[in-house]
């Protein structure tokens, strides 16, 4: 009996030696150096993947391995810290500040602090509350006129960083010269609009493809306030693109079909209208790769207007709710600085997620360029091979700490596509939206832009068109259209004026062009004149004296209007494939067309006319009219109903800004 007790005790010790031993659980708490709680601090397991962030009072709780364990806490404007467990169960981390350089005194507040803007050499990371945005918020124009209680603008150029409003004072007036100049100051580029080329001199026409829509519901934004938009903000592809067109699924292996079709142009029954049309194919949502997604959101005090960040928040709820097991989500937000909000979370733990959407507020000022960096940072340390790899950008834009310039951020996001991680940027706000601005980062970012100005809008965006907004079925889309100069005289391609290429870029693979999205539609359009046709649109030059002068000889091909070549890569290809399409012109009449040329053909005549187009030619608001109301098609979402709506609204303004417009 003897030997069996000691062969069990025997038994039960050499069990336990090769037992590993429970994760031990560690709770604690991040203060700074003055007993402050550090919220959203970043905790992590040294030498592990481990790793969470503390509550808003800076208590965590986390599981080691071993009593040994080290942890390692950041925070944003403190230097890092590693401590070691040391068999401690509840530990208190006293973090010192980095002593980063601050710089430009804004508000003096009551209670004894002076609020600084952060230098950009503040490290990216988890950050709160405080840290992001610093101010406590202010009547703007009670406090300049002096009668907010311990608080006083403190020079003509300072910046008032506050939960609801940022504001800017400008110019020499100094604080005499107040305007709203901060609520008007939309950023748009100029945009010289395509002319006809003469076919025997550029026989090639090239352009890489757009997907975005943001410039229509922004016009749509405009035209519902009462205002025609700036030429600037119409963008004529992205118009005819923000509609579906039903256009037949590619075959076999292809990701998208080639479609076109020709007819008379109906703003010069002398010109012909050619109609090129994408689609890609679609693949169903359950079916489309893991994704790892990065929300990065613009918390800054210029975002506290209702159409932004409450409606932002709405916004990537309807997002969230598409998610599926296979998802990962991660938020960060930037303000005066950037930080992780939520670790990659599993797309399936929804609540947490709205959770932490929820929880954000506005306030500070606007360090773009770092959220940037840190999103790319927390999407490629959770990169998923052959998956959808994407940072969604939200924001208005209005960057103005640190990396800001347009030529600072398109460098920096050319640098960033390279990782094999795409971008969404969905634009939100009226009165300091920067377009410009963020239709380049989207171009260069291997990505798409839209414009939320409604939350019917993010519906059509993040849940109707999933799987076109977030995941890329071909990038660097090319086109190429070879006329053919024996029956085209001249031609010009209407809008894509920010996409077009050198002859040259075609089959240069290095060259960056667009994305295109599962079930993505993108549609060109050329008003072409024919040989044959007097045209005031082509201008005479002397006759070439060294060169010799060649008659197009008869041929096969003097049945093909043009040929349609088209260049695509892979999502994660290096290499672009070649399709090509002739095109034959069947003198099809207007009215025999399909509701899509006709639709997409009055919607540029929309474009034209909103940009008072020197080529808009015999455009009317009443053809425009006319055109779209038998051209609607099934329209289940009602889009093209709402397009003749929005028609009837410029027809009204245009009587009483452009009379000559009016009909």
């Amino acid at each position: 009996m003897q030997k069996i007790f000691l062969f069990a005790i025997v038994a039960i010790f050499a069990l336990l030696a090769f037992t590993s031993p429970k994760d031990l659980i560690v709770t604690g708490t991040v203060t700074d150096q003055s007993g402050n709680p550090i919220p959203f601090a970043t905790i992590k397991v040294v030498g592990t993947r481990t790793g969470l962030s503390a509550d808003q009072n800076g208590h965590f709780s986390i599981n080691v391995k071993s009593e040994q364990s080290e942890l390692e806490i950041s925070a944003a404007g403190f230097k890092n810290a590693v401590v070691r467990i040391n068999g401690q169960k509840n530990i208190t981390v006293v973090m010192e500040k980095s002593g980063a350089e601050l710089k430009e005194v804004v508000v003096t507040a009551a209670y004894g602090t002076k609020r600084q803007a952060r230098s950009t050499s503040t490290s990216v990371q988890n950050i709160s509350s405080q840290q992001l945005y610093g101010v406590r918020s202010v009547n703007v124009n009670q406090a300049l006129a002096g009668k907010v209680s311990g608080v006083q603008i403190r020079s003509q150029s300072a910046i008032a960083l506050g939960r609801e409003n940022t504001i800017r004072l400008r110019g020499e007036n100094g604080l005499g010269n107040r305007t709203n100049e901060e609520f008007d100051r939309e950023g748009y580029d100029y945009i010289t609009e395509n002319d006809f080329l003469k076919t025997n001199d550029n026989p090639l026409s090239t352009f890489s493809i757009d997907v975005d829509a943001a410039s229509y519901s922004n016009l749509r934004r405009f035209l519902k306030d009462g205002q025609m938009p700036p030429a600037g903000a119409v963008r004529i592809e992205e118009m005819v693109n923000y509609f579906k067109y039903e256009y037949p699924q590619p075959k076999a292996a292809d990701p998208f079909s080639v479609n076109t079709e020709i007819s008379a142009c109906p703003w010069n029954p002398d010109h012909r209208l050619a109609l090129i049309g994408l689609q890609g194919k679609i693949i169903p949502t359950e079916n489309l790769p893991s994704g790892n997604i990065v929300f990065l959101i613009d918390v800054s005090g210029s975002m506290s207007s209702e159409d932004k960040l409450p409606l932002l928040k709405q916004s990537l709820k309807l997002l969230v709710d598409q998610l599926r097991e296979n998802d990962k989500v991660s938020l960060c937000v930037y303000a005066g600085n950037a930080g992780l909000v939520l670790p990659a979370t599993n797309g399936l733990q929804k609540q947490k997620i709205k959770d932490a959407i929820d929880a954000l507020e506005s306030g500070g000022s606007t360090a773009g360029g770092q959220g940037i960096m840190l999103a790319y940072k927390t999407a490629k340390d959770n990169f998923i091979p052959g998956g959808n790899n994407r940072v969604i950008l939200c924001t208005d834009g209005d960057f103005n700490v640190g990396v800001s310039s347009d030529d600072e951020l398109v460098r920096l996001i050319e640098k960033e596509r390279e990782s094999g991680v795409f971008l969404t940027v969905l634009g939100f706000g009226t009165g300091n939206y920067q377009d410009a601005k963020m239709q380049k980062l989207a171009d260069k970012g291997n990505g798409n832009h839209a414009y939320i100005d409604q939350l019917s809008e993010a519906k059509k965006v993040l849940v109707s068109e999933f799987g076109g907004t977030l995941f890329t079925i071909a990038k660097d889309v090319k086109l190429q259209i070879e006329f053919n100069p024996a029956l085209v005289q001249g031609y010009r391609l209407i809008g894509y004026e920010n996409r077009m290429l050198n002859k040259e870029d075609f089959n240069d693979d290095k060259k960056d062009a667009g994305e295109m999205g599962s079930g993505h539609t993108v549609t060109a359009l050329y008003e072409i004149i024919p040989v044959g046709i007097a045209s005031g649109f082509l201008k005479k030059v002397d006759t070439l004296k060294y060169q010799p002068v060649e008659k197009f000889s008869n041929s096969k091909f003097n049945q093909e209007l043009m040929t349609v070549k088209l260049r695509y890569k892979e999502p994660d290809g290096k290499v672009s494939k070649l399709m090509e399409v002739p095109v034959s012109d069947r003198d099809l009449p207007l009215q025999s067309t399909s509701a899509n040329f006709r639709f997409a053909s009055s919607v540029a005549a929309f474009g034209m006319l909103l940009r008072n187009s020197s080529f808009k030619q015999q455009s009317s608001f009443k053809m425009v009219n006319s055109l779209a109301s038998n051209a609607l098609g099934p329209d289940t979402e009602g889009y093209r109903k709402e397009f003749v709506q929005l028609v009837q609204k410029a027809t009204a303004l245009a009587k009483k800004v452009r009379p000559d417009q009016s009909e």
